[in-house]
């Protein structure tokens, strides 16, 4: 059971025994961190649940209250140090004392936790190590797919109205089928795939249950928006909890998000351009994503996260079988295929995932950094969508490209270009593409094959100068910098190593053979052959 309030807090106390996913401890003034570690390692293990502190655990139950860890950010971050899961806390104030909640979620599909080695599960009232039997049970546990299974116990009717209407609305509109319009809710949901024998499924939960159906019946499908002035670690300025149908509020967290959505101006001449720190498109297919892949067998919650310049999307349950963080964009594996199923008969996803190639596409074309799946691990996914403008000539860059010309682009089109304007190492993937710009004109090579932008693009923008320090010096330029270095050491000489420092960028074998044109035309002498060797000007 999970407890989050005073209400679930009394409700479980009324329970005549604790169970694999409730826990009581009195712990009036303190309790061992390495216990606490040991219990929710054997809770996620089993399922998930809950350990309250400050409730005696005999019959009648009464609250004490409790004063152990006094500093929960400490806590947490050491559990998650030595579960790598994230374990929420819930403080209840109540007017018998502070009770103190562990909701410690369910652990991955396959994957076990462990405490140093330690695979833990309880037993009656005592931990114990899970057998190898089942160990290997869980090792081989099937992904099949949760959100198509019937929610038992519910009905049609604990499904929001309003919110099947709004899907309803726009599967007619994706399909061009009039009749879609006229059947009934049941039929509407049957037709679907979202019921089983007339039993809403899980996804039908997610995405069209009332708050209470949702509350009672999928708890954890929940998504919490926080808006934060800063990313310390300082309390929220605003949190918003939808439990509830996704279709009944995912207008509503974009509302919340857009109205501290700055917008950011850049100056081309004249003119003045507008772009919004968040983009309405990019966010909202990373909620998609969020909804749509989760672990709903996990206790956790989406959460939202705004800050400034920053918005972060973390959902429960790792990166799908397949799929890590560089292969997300291009590899699909949807954990909840009914729920993505849903939201591709009405426009609102694409079945063949283009939900990230977008947002990488709108990052680049608006000169933010890219979304960055890399702190996900295998407990959760953490996506971060930056929203600082970086460099406005690169914007001013695209102006000239032109929008008919970009929309032809792919979207590894635009990670090159990405990549070339920030003078990042171009992936091995990403090379095939560099053909088709430099006849587009936007890319050229340097004399030592280095990528960069085009010079009749710098020259559009009236930086010139820019193409030239990027185009690199020219051979014979070169060579007059190492034959100036040479006169200024005079009659000494210098070695390679020393030339070297003349051009830094350029490697050895480059600047041995500079120094040989210059020998064969009577320019420069070298004396020794080895390492100590010197170069000296003339013949």
């Amino acid at each position: 059971m999970i407890v989050r309030s005073e209400a679930d807090l009394r409700q479980a106390m009324l329970r005549q025994s604790e169970s694999e996913h409730l826990e009581f401890k009195e712990a009036k003034s303190d309790y061992d961190f390495d216990k606490l570690t040991d219990y929710c390692c054997a809770l996620t293990n089993e399922g998930g649940g809950s350990i309250v502190l400050g409730v005696t655990d005999r019959m009648p139950r009464r609250i004490v209250g409790t004063a152990a860890f006094p500093h929960l950010d400490k806590t947490k971050k050491g559990l998650f140090d030595r579960l790598h899961i994230r374990v929420e806390t819930a403080v209840i104030k109540t007017v018998d004392g502070r009770v103190l909640v562990f909701i410690v979620p369910a652990r991955s599909p396959g994957l076990p936790v462990h405490v140093a080695g330690r695979y833990l599960m309880r037993v009656g009232s005592s931990l114990t190590a899970m057998a190898p039997q089942q160990l290997a049970v869980i090792f081989q546990e099937s992904t099949t797919d949760y959100s198509a299974e019937p929610a038992t116990g519910t009905t049609i009717a604990m499904l929001d109205v309003a919110a099947i209407g709004a899907f309803r609305k726009r599967w007619q509109k994706k399909s061009g089928t009039a009749e879609i319009g006229r059947w009934p809710d049941a039929k509407l949901l049957a037709n679907a795939e979202l019921t089983v024998d007339a039993v809403p499924t899980y996804a039908a939960l997610v995405l069209f249950g009332t708050d209470k159906a949702v509350g009672r019946y999928l708890a954890q499908a929940e998504t919490v928006f926080e808006y934060r002035s800063t990313e310390a670690s300082l309390p929220y300025q605003q949190r918003v909890e939808f439990r509830r149908g996704f279709f009944s509020w995912m207008d509503e967290l974009w509302a919340l998000i857009n109205l501290r959505n700055e917008v950011q101006q850049f100056r081309e001449g004249l003119f003045k351009h507008d772009i919004a720190t968040f983009d309405e498109d990019s966010v909202r297919e990373a909620v998609l994503n969020a909804v749509s892949h989760r672990d709903y067998r996990n206790a956790g919650s989406i959460w939202v996260r705004q800050y400034p310049r920053l918005l972060e999307i973390e959902s429960p349950g790792g990166f799908p079988e397949g799929i890590t963080a560089d292969n997300v964009r291009d590899r699909q594996n949807p954990r909840n295929r009914r729920i993505a199923e849903t939201l591709a008969r009405c426009g609102l996803v694409e079945r063949s995932g283009q939900g990230m190639d977008l947002m990488f596409r709108h990052s680049v074309r608006q000169g933010k950094h890219l979304p960055d799946p890399h702190a996900s691990d295998a407990y959760r996914v953490l996506l971060r969508l930056p929203g600082d403008i970086g460099d406005a000539r690169f914007l001013r860059f695209l102006e000239q490209v032109g929008d008919e010309r970009l929309q032809h682009f792919t979207t590894d089109d635009f990670l090159v270009l990405d990549r070339v304007h920030r003078d990042e190492k171009l992936l091995d993937a990403l090379k095939p593409r560099i053909k088709g710009l430099l006849t587009a004109g936007v890319v050229e090579r340097t004399g030592r094959g280095k990528i960069i932008l085009s010079k009749k693009l710098y020259a559009f923008m009236g930086e010139t100068g820019v193409h030239t320090r990027k185009q690199g010096l020219d051979r014979e330029t070169e060579k007059e910098l190492l034959l100036k270095h040479l006169r200024s050491v005079g009659a000494d000489g210098a070695p390679v190593s020393e030339l070297l420092q003349v051009l830094k960028d350029r490697s050895r074998g480059h600047v041995r053979a500079l120094l040989s044109e210059l020998r064969e035309a009577g320019r420069t002498r070298n004396s020794g052959t080895t390492k100590a060797g010197r170069w000296h000007v003339g013949p």
